[in-house]
């Protein structure tokens, strides 16, 4: 996108109330008050990706005991997440690193425009948060057979590998590749809906994962530091 274009993407908004429950806005202010009470390492945040995270086994084997917080909401798009980090949700903690996974929900966006989108919220969070790492989880490919949305969501992750080195603190991680198999389907054992992940699929992305977060702890802080220059 050029300098001048405004990305809708990237411009920060709550999700309306259509259905009238305060179901949304009321996760938001769970989390804002989870900052005030907890003192995270990592800090996940994105849309249902991350949110049902939480739900299996291995968030409590392998990301809980980093001490980690799960700020994910099912539906959210990058401009959901940009709002929640604008109002709160990142008052009072000092993570050390971040986990940023959101994207696969921005259907009326482009791809130019979706990656655009994932860069801001990763520029906000380094300027926020200057002694974190930010840990962009690429997104995964979806449906049982190729799609456009597949397409669009493999275009969304070349750009944000392409354009994220523009900032020191970030890193790219790929975690989409073991889906797909040499027929180009999915199977319903890694992704229940062609989507959303199984525990067996959850496990398949926490060990590079895990490995990735352990490396980034275990710094000393003068090897941090180095690492950010």
């Amino acid at each position: 996108m050029s300098g001048d274009e405004v990305n809708p993407a990237a411009e920060a908004q709550p999700v309306e109330d259509v259905q009238g429950d305060g179901r949304w806005l009321s996760q938001h202010t769970r989390f804002v008050q989870e900052c005030k009470d907890a003192e995270p390492d990592v800090l996940f945040i994105g849309d249902s990706m991350v949110q049902l995270m939480q739900q299996h086994e291995v968030w409590r084997e392998v990301f809980s005991p980093l001490h980690a917080l799960n700020f994910g909401i099912a539906g959210d798009t990058t401009c959901n997440v940009l709002w929640r980090l604008q109002n709160g949700e990142l008052e009072n903690i000092r993570p050390k690193v971040v986990v940023l996974w959101v994207g696969t929900n921005n259907h009326e966006h482009t791809a130019e425009q979706v990656a655009g989108g994932i860069l801001a919220i990763a520029q906000m969070l380094t300027t926020r948060l200057p002694k974190a790492k930010i840990v962009v989880l690429s997104l995964l490919p979806r449906g049982e057979r190729p799609n456009l949305l597949r397409e669009k969501n493999a275009t969304v992750n070349g750009l944000v590998r392409s354009w994220l080195p523009r900032l020191r603190q970030a890193l790219f991680l790929d975690v989409s590749r073991e889906f797909v198999h040499s027929d180009g389907a999915i199977s319903p054992q890694d992704m229940f809906d062609y989507l959303h992940l199984t525990a067996a699929g959850y496990r398949t992305i926490s060990k590079p994962l895990s490995d990735l977060l352990l490396q980034i702890l275990e710094e000393t802080p003068e090897e941090r530091r180095a690492s950010l220059v």
